[in-house]
């Protein structure tokens, strides 16, 4: 069975391992209702009970899903969920909002699709562009204070604003992309460390990339990394090059791949000085087993040394323009 962290210093204690689950209804490729269930089945029958989703995902078809997989077990798991990247005007018109009433509709609607009574873990999904963060946490601690959510955490945020946001209410987590190859976060950790708040990494695994089992040239259209930088042309022959040696280095390991990035992620835990709680996606069973083992790969100084320069070879943007997670700068004093 997969251990457990304290997600900081608030009390939050999830598995030590989560599971990301928005590419059971989008983003990447064809999804499948039936597989989705059994692996979230599996993850809980593993021990990975710290689940993350939110209402933008599948615009709330995700949400539905986790809730349905739940509904008789809902006291076995950690539940994580977002607001705040308003689709109903079609991404081309999509909003950052972290308006009060917003905020506190938006839980409303989450906790029906959920079916369930109160979140574990309820996220900011991106910095609001239409009020200060001030408002958002403190509609967000109404809804502490209500029952309606036990924890609260913020994603991509700067250290200014997760300074900001803790000085309303304490914040327990910051989910934010971090891999071998998206290093961004560690401008944010100091202030984390600081303030007792533990680090969410999504897209551990580079969005598939680092595992060497990605095809890029059999992407679905559907899959939006048929499109992002990273994954294309130059830079994704480029990039390539990073896939590489984290295989070299899984094979000397007799790991997978999977395992070793995530396994590196793991390992800067301590010299970040934040707990780390990883929350790769997968939609198949076999994966997560996969994934799951990485909690059990020790990287040597050798490995260490071959993968922590990867950081700085990576081309490319991490979204395409216009995309989903590629949001405008928010708002600001």
């Amino acid at each position: 069975m997969i251990s457990r962290t304290a997600l900081g210093s608030s009390g939050l204690t999830v598995s030590a391992m989560g599971l990301g689950c928005m590419g059971m209804s989008e983003n990447y490729g064809t999804t499948d209702w039936d597989t989705s269930l059994a692996t979230l089945d599996r993850a809980i029958e593993l021990g990975i009970t710290f689940l993350d989703t939110a209402d933008a995902y599948g615009t709330g078809h995700n949400e539905v899903l986790v809730g349905r997989a739940i509904h008789h077990r809902r006291d076995q798991v950690q539940l994580a969920t977002k607001f705040g990247i308003d689709r109903s005007g079609g991404d081309a018109e999509r909003r950052i909002r972290g308006a009060r009433n917003y905020v506190l509709r938006s839980c409303e609607a989450s906790l029906l699709r959920l079916g369930v009574d109160v979140i574990d873990l309820y996220y900011l999904h991106r910095p609001p562009q239409d009020v200060e963060i001030e408002e958002t946490v403190g509609a967000m601690a109404e809804l502490v204070a209500a029952g309606k959510v036990r924890y609260l955490g913020l994603s991509e945020v700067t250290g200014e604003l997760l300074r900001r946001a803790h000085a309303v209410h304490p914040i327990t987590a910051v989910q934010s992309e971090y891999s071998l190859w998206t290093r961004d976060v560690e401008a944010v950790t100091p202030v984390m460390a600081e303030l007792g708040v533990g680090l969410v990494p999504f897209s551990p695994l580079g969005r598939g990339f680092l595992t060497g089992a990605l095809d890029r040239a059999a992407l679905d259209p559907k899959d939006f990394r048929s499109t992002n930088p990273r994954f294309q042309g130059t830079a994704g022959d480029q990039n390539e090059k990073i896939a590489q040696t984290v295989r070299e280095v899984a094979e000397r390991l007799g790991a997978a791949p999977a395992q070793v990035a995530l396994a590196w992620v793991y390992a800067q835990a301590e010299r970040l000085g934040v707990p780390v709680v990883t929350i790769p996606g997968t939609k198949r069973p076999e994966r997560l087993e996969q994934n799951a083992g990485a909690l059990d790969v020790t990287l040597d100084d050798d490995a260490l040394r071959a993968l922590d320069p990867l950081g700085d070879l990576v081309q490319g943007a991490r979204y395409a323009t216009g995309s989903v997670g590629n949001t405008p700068a928010p708002t600001t004093r």
